[in-house]
């Protein structure tokens, strides 16, 4: 279980990605692409950011155009947060949106 002062971090790190994401300029970063969580490691170094896309044929190009707009985001991240160390970002397909949507319909069949 993270800390409070982690869970805060994360907390910033995913609003401030969150704004920076209409400033990336390649072009597989498109459509509706939200950042669902940040996990961060206990030494603020690494961050593993959820990703989910609502076309879900487009989530590998939109990850491969998050990692490769990852030196721009670490580095507009770095000057919006006040840390010591700016964590290395790791760009992660989120389906818990769909999972949770399947998990309903099936509920929503066995009420039927």
């Amino acid at each position: 279980m993270p800390s409070n002062r982690i869970g805060r971090i994360n907390e910033e790190i995913q609003r401030e990605l969150s704004a920076l994401l209409r400033t990336v300029k390649d072009p597989r970063v498109r459509g509706l692409v939200s950042i669902t969580a940040v996990d961060t490691s206990s030494d603020l170094r690494y961050a593993k950011v959820y990703v989910s896309v609502l076309d879900k044929s487009d989530v590998r190009e939109v990850v491969k155009g998050l990692q490769s707009a990852g030196g721009y985001l670490r580095r507009a991240l770095g000057q919006a947060l006040q840390l010591r160390y700016t964590p290395e970002l790791t760009f992660v397909a989120d389906d818990s949106i769909a999972e949770g949507a399947h998990i309903l319909e099936i509920i929503e069949k066995l009420d039927k």
